[in-house]
């Protein structure tokens, strides 16, 4: 996530405290109180002023993670919202959603993502600096009212948002994960921001790409602002998403109909509260790729993305659609283009930065200890195998062949 700056506004009138003003850091002895709630109803307000006044990710807007709740959390999970407060002035300091699972013959506390959610930020107040210190006195708080767990296992924490550093990043328990996300910083004047922003290579191949559309009937990006539109577009991502993954041999989330229907109602409820858009490339009458993307105060997060492949030749609708896309947020005061979490070669080409996300795998008792280790186990043996490309290449291709039987 980068570190691009966003404004934040100071929080007045929250449940349980006074005015909280916007704090410009926080001391080393700085203390802290926690409150669980283990259902939406009585964190509701809470969560949405603090939406809407503080520091979060579109991964973390109320609509989003409530369907998450709804529609995939698993039946016997339960929800694990944590409150936490200043424990001097009782104002909100953050919201962090969170769930307790079984796997494996164990319990696990996680983030509320059910593979969603891209990032583990909290819902902070304000924008005060955070220190190891003062996010180490936070969690010991969490702890405090957490349920019983053999293990608590948080992944895609970045490490800022915003501009804000992400208290989670800061923890004493917290360390380098294996993911890394990627993204571009929209400025200037959209006429030229392919060729300011990007490698001069994705530059020339954009340029190329839509004079090769354009003379094939006209070349359209098209944003879905009817109910009509958004279910024809989400259908045809789905078509040419899944057809491309079952060529490549890939695993996609979207084969399961509750992650289908999630993402089909978040679309639909997006036209009216604008946290989800989508949108989709069109030569003639025909869709070439479809897009879905969150949107959250400046940053436009790329999601899904669906191309018909071998529609045209010596084209790519993909990354013909990223840069209209980045384009088009430009036109419209975006400031940051997010290419969500993955190495993904693509990422490179068009010249994206990218930056290690952390996370924490802490163990409570003997059995998390043991499932723990097996966790840290797989991610060194991913971590070398992705570190040699010619050892990635192999395992890839035994994977797709291995799907292919499958199916």
């Amino acid at each position: 996530m980068a570190s691009y700056a966003a404004g934040t506004t100071p929080i007045r009138d929250l449940p349980g405290g006074p005015f909280s003003p916007t704090v410009a850091n926080v001391d080393a002895t700085a203390h802290f109180t926690a409150r669980l709630h283990t259902s939406f109803d009585t964190v509701r307000l809470l969560w949405l002023l603090l939406e809407a006044h503080g520091v979060c990710t579109a991964h973390q807007h109320y609509a989003w993670v409530e369907g998450i709740a709804a529609r995939l959390m698993p039946k016997d999970a339960d929800m694990v919202l944590v409150e936490v407060s200043d424990a001097v002035t009782g104002a909100p300091a953050m919201l962090l959603p969170l769930m307790r699972r079984r796997a494996l013959g164990h319990h696990v506390i996680e983030w509320l993502s059910c593979r969603v959610c891209d990032y583990a930020v909290p819902l902070l107040a304000d924008g005060r600096a955070w220190t190891r210190q003062s996010a180490d006195a936070m969690w010991a708080a969490v702890r405090a009212v957490l349920p019983s767990a053999d293990r608590i296992h948080i992944a895609g924490i970045p490490r800022q948002v915003h501009g804000v550093a992400n208290p989670l990043a800061l923890l004493s328990v917290a360390r380098d994960s294996i993911q890394v996300t990627s993204g571009l910083v929209l400025h200037g004047d959209p006429e030229t921001l392919i060729k300011r922003i990007c490698k001069p290579s994705f530059a020339k191949a954009f340029r190329k790409h839509c004079r090769g559309f354009e003379q094939l009937g006209g070349l359209a990006l098209v944003e879905a602002d009817t109910p009509d539109l958004t279910e024809e577009l989400l259908d045809a991502l789905l078509e040419m998403r899944l057809k491309r993954f079952r060529e490549l041999g890939r695993f996609d989330l979207l084969t399961q109909a509750p992650v289908v229907d999630f993402y089909r109602a978040a679309a639909l409820q997006g036209l009216s509260n604008g946290s989800v858009r989508l949108f989709g490339l069109r030569v003639g009458e025909a869709w070439l790729a479809s897009i879905y993307v969150l949107v959250r105060k400046g940053t436009l997060h790329a999601l899904l993305l669906g191309i018909d492949q071998n529609a045209v030749a010596n084209v790519s609708p993909g990354l013909t659609t990223m840069g209209k896309l980045m384009v088009w947020g430009c036109e419209r005061g975006f400031d940051y283009f997010d290419l969500s979490v993955g190495g993904q070669g693509y990422k490179q080409h068009i010249g994206a930065s990218s930056s290690v996300l952390a996370e924490i795998c802490e163990p409570v008792t003997v059995r998390g200890r043991a499932a723990n280790a097996a966790i840290l186990l797989r991610s060194r043996v991913e971590g070398m195998t992705r570190s040699r490309p010619r050892l990635l290449k192999a395992v890839q291709g035994l994977t797709r062949r291995l799907r292919r039987l499958k199916d």
